[in-house]
């Protein structure tokens, strides 16, 4: 795939893909949650599954972050999962998102590079 395949504000490099488990869902705050989280910044994809009550989320990590996805989720009245295993899923998403974010902002460097006018002999 390419960055082409994607929406706008998504690169292909920065994707991920995340899984979260949501409680007091209801037919009225899914939809809205839903129709908020597609219009954000930096989304790619969103669905929720009804069986699992599970929420499924592509999006740019450089151009959207899991804490702003759940503010969202919460001005709904729904909330994240408080089982260990979501808690400790969403713990590990931050700091991937986190890492995402701080190595496409990096500048590479390397000491193997000529210093500047240096010509070839």
């Amino acid at each position: 795939m390419t960055d082409l395949d994607h929406r706008v504000g998504v690169q292909e490099a920065n994707l991920v893909v995340r899984h979260l488990k949501l409680e007091n869902i209801t037919a009225e705050n899914r939809s809205a949650i839903l129709a908020d989280i597609d219009q954000t910044f930096g989304i790619d994809n969103v669905s929720f599954d009804d069986k699992s009550q599970t929420l499924n989320l592509a999006y740019d990590a450089t151009n959207c972050n899991l804490e702003g996805l759940e503010e969202i989720i919460r001005d709904h009245g729904a909330d994240i999962a408080h089982d260990l295993w979501t808690h400790f899923k969403e713990s590990y998403y931050k700091y991937v998102d986190e890492n995402v974010k701080d190595n496409a902002e990096h500048q590479p460097w390397s000491c193997h590079t000529k210093p500047p006018g240096a010509t070839k002999k």
